[in-house]
């Protein structure tokens, strides 16, 4: 993102320096923003630089200047919401206690703390960013992917916690597959489609039991 800071004479940033350092980065989160805010509002494909440009209050060239294209925005910020998605959801199924109580509060995580708190984050994820081009599509695997082992790491644990196996080798993947698909769908049924959700609680509870009560049926519990 442009060129190296210049640096004082015992190598660390100058006062000048630092403060132009943390005016670029005002700056990229600045145009982030207003990207995000016209994707979702308008979609991707009817936002054009020069209106994300205007938003923003920076010269289009500014926008160039940190970004190669508008398709380089939206991987970024898919890249950004991969990190925040994976660090709060993700991270709730890493942190699980091994018990069917932990795998749920981790499941209610998502529907009451990711879609509660980030709508146009969600908008990005399941309709802004699918079949934009093989670039993005690698973006959003790599996400899915991430999710699928973090959700194979709480059940296996769960599994060995608790005293239950699962009926193949292939019942783990297929169950991580199975809820980031419900996820999904959820997610872009109610917050995508229709613009926010209406009694969140009871969908998140709902899903989560759905879900829950899958695994007890499959391995006996």
């Amino acid at each position: 993102m442009g060129k190296g800071l210049a640096k004082s004479n015992g190598g660390a940033l100058s006062r000048s320096a630092l403060r132009r350092q943390r005016e670029r980065e005002e700056r990229y989160q600045t145009i982030l923003n207003a990207a995000e805010s016209l994707f979702v509002k308008e979609g991707y494909h009817q936002t054009s630089i020069n209106k994300i440009a205007d938003l923003a209050e920076v010269s289009v060239g500014t926008v160039y200047f940190y970004f190669k294209n508008k398709e380089d925005l939206l991987i970024q910020l898919l890249d950004g919401i991969s990190y925040l998605f994976r660090s709060r959801v993700g991270a709730e199924f890493e942190n699980a206690d091994s018990t069917l109580e932990g795998f749920m509060n981790a499941g209610h995580m998502f529907f009451n703390e990711f879609c509660h708190k980030y709508p146009e984050k969600v908008a990005i994820m399941y309709r802004e960013s699918i079949g934009q081009s093989p670039l993005v599509d690698e973006h959003r695997r790599k996400l899915h992917d991430n999710f699928i082992k973090d959700i194979s790491g709480a059940l296996r644990r769960m599994s060995e916690n608790m005293g239950f196996s699962f009926p193949s080798s292939m019942s783990v993947e297929v169950i991580a597959v199975s809820i980031m698909g419900i996820y999904q769908s959820i997610a872009s049924h109610y917050l995508v489609s229709r613009g926010k959700f209406q009694n969140l609680d009871q969908i998140g509870k709902d899903a989560v039991a759905y879900l829950v009560g899958g695994i007890k049926d499959m391995c006996g519990i």
